[in-house]
């Protein structure tokens, strides 16, 4: 299977690897915030985290605070590490934010410091942000 090198030449060849190798470096982190498909607000919002999973969801609940929101995806601040590549729950604290439990995957998790991992999610259906969000001053949504 991994022996045929004629198999994995056909999906990429050496012009067209290089080209990905290349744009791969060039990229900074501007350019990958200007990539984002939606608009991200910062915003400060108790998170609970559950498994995906309903024969997992009494398994594991962590709770966390988001840094930023947007339509299609949320950071948060955890105390443990989260896995990248699972599926999760994220339940938003309705008395800060009106918004519906997310299915979501985490797509990155870094260590921050001893107690605390900052991990990135997709979700699977875009939220509905409210349109007042936008409008509330940055002190009243950072806490």
């Amino acid at each position: 299977m991994f022996d045929d090198t004629n198999q994995s030449s056909e999906l990429l060849n050496n012009d067209e690897a290089f080209e990905l190798l290349q744009d791969l470096g060039s990229n900074t982190s501007e350019d990958i915030r200007r990539q984002r498909a939606h608009f991200r607000l910062t915003v400060k919002v108790a998170v609970t985290l559950r498994p995906g999973n309903a024969s997992e969801m009494l398994t594991m609940k962590v709770k966390g605070v988001t840094g930023d929101l947007s339509q299609g995806g949320c950071s948060a601040l955890f105390p443990i590490p989260i896995t990248v590549g699972d599926i999760f729950r994220i339940e938003f604290d309705k008395n800060t934010i009106d918004l519906p439990m997310a299915f979501a995957r985490c797509v990155r998790c870094r260590l921050i410091r001893e107690d605390a991992y900052e991990a990135g999610f997709s979700f699977f259906k875009p939220l509905c942000l409210p349109e007042t969000l936008a409008e509330q001053p940055a002190s009243t949504l950072l806490g």
